[in-house]
């Protein structure tokens, strides 16, 4: 069929055809973004799940959703070569500055660009690291303590007063925000505390892997009462049928039903690879009904596609000794596994491979979902390692 036609969309962050099983997702988003824009108190969301479920799809309709309800919005990717202060500084400035060009009286916008000319003179970063052109002068003591814990609170304090005063409110989106360090995510909860503290019309909407509710846990106890962790999980198969069938149907093609199995077995539910396969099924099927072979020749063609791209862009990242680690877990199947089972397979004892283990945990590779068990946050990871390294152990 014409691939100009196509209507599926696989990619980091694009936005599917179709958008299914996400409703109660959505509408705990509808329902935090109102109650803020009231003034009431209500968790802030943020989203956990494996790679490939689609959190950043889900961030991003949110982020839409906010903004035809009236919201100024930021949007940012946490990320290991930068830290939070210096990511989140240039966004602030162009609120701020958005916020000014709204009709009010009052002061508080100037205070808050003030607050913000502190908070980055007190930021400990490399000359040229941070150039955000602040042409005001700081506010002394006001965020420039050089310590975030304290310096953040203040500068979302500022900029919510500045918003609240001009009858505004924001959203921050932030992705990948399990990249954070440990004392800059409880700065970042400690801000949150503050503003609902004050009922300030500010909200936090993120997403990371599933380590990110210990990881708030651990920063800050209080962080599960201020957070909702809605798991963003595979698709039903009904679910996953749709996400196929509907797209397809818009351009007058259907799928077998041997078929859509077919994709399911090999998906099991996950949204990227759903795409992949309804994308590469639509390019090799030859008329309007996409059959159970045309499947198979698809298969064919994703799996090559993915080991290269989305799989290989992690494995290549990795170094010898955390690729082992993940070819005996791979060894012992999709997970997850007891640590000690890893180090058995490794022929090591256990309290030798935590550097690796927590190596592997820091670059988003793995993560525990209980005490003593690793799991991969990349599904399908354990078919690709064993393609990637097909004897084991490594020679």
């Amino acid at each position: 069929m014409d691939p100009l036609l196509n209507p599926f969309s696989p990619g980091a962050g694009a936005p599917p055809p179709e958008l299914v099983g996400r409703d109660p997702i959505l509408e705990q988003a509808r329902i935090l973004l109102g109650r803020v824009r009231r003034k009431r108190p209500e968790k802030s969301l943020l989203l956990t799940g494996l790679r490939g479920v689609g959190k950043t799809v889900l961030l991003n309709r949110i982020e839409r959703i906010a903004e035809e309800t009236g919201y100024r919005t930021v949007s940012i990717e946490a990320h290991e070569a930068k830290a939070l202060g210096p990511l989140l500084a240039p966004y602030l400035k162009q609120l701020l500055y958005e916020l000014d060009r709204l009709a009010g009286v009052g002061n508080k916008v100037v205070r808050g660009l003030a607050t913000l000319s502190s908070f980055v003179r007190g930021l400990k970063v490399t000359a040229g690291e941070l150039t955000i052109g602040l042409d005001i002068e700081p506010q002394k003591g006001a965020a420039d303590s050089g310590d975030l814990e304290i310096d953040l609170p203040n500068l979302f304090t500022a900029v919510a007063e500045a918003a609240d005063e001009r009858q505004a409110a924001l959203a921050l989106f932030i992705d990948e925000i399990q990249y954070f360090t440990r004392n800059e995510l409880g700065a970042l909860i400690k801000s949150m505390h503050r503003i609902q503290q004050r009922q300030l019309p500010l909200v936090l909407l993120g997403a990371g892997l599933p380590v990110l509710p210990g990881l708030a846990g651990e920063s800050k106890s209080y962080a599960e009462r201020l957070f909702s962790f809605p798991d963003v999980g595979t698709l039903s198969e009904d679910d996953a049928t749709k996400a196929l069938r509907e797209p397809a149907r818009s351009q007058e093609v259907t799928f077998h039903s041997d078929a859509l199995q077919e994709v399911y077995r090999h998906t099991r539910g996950y949204p990227y690879f759903i795409q992949e396969w309804g994308y590469q099924a639509w390019n090799v099927a030859e008329d309007n009904r996409i059959s159970l072979s045309d499947i198979r020749v698809a298969t064919a063609r994703v799996r090559p596609r993915l080991d290269e791209n989305f799989f290989r862009v992690r494995f290549d990242r990795l170094t010898p000794s955390e690729k082992n680690f993940l070819r005996a877990m791979a060894e012992l199947g999709p997970g997850p596994h007891r640590t000690g089972d890893i180090a058995d397979r490794l022929g090591v004892r256990v309290t030798s491979v935590g550097p690796v283990r927590a190596k592997l945990m820091k670059k988003g590779m793995v993560f525990s979902p209980t005490h003593g068990d690793m799991a991969f946050t990349v599904p399908l990871f354990d078919e690709f390692m064993r393609r990637a390294i097909p004897v084991f152990p490594m020679r």
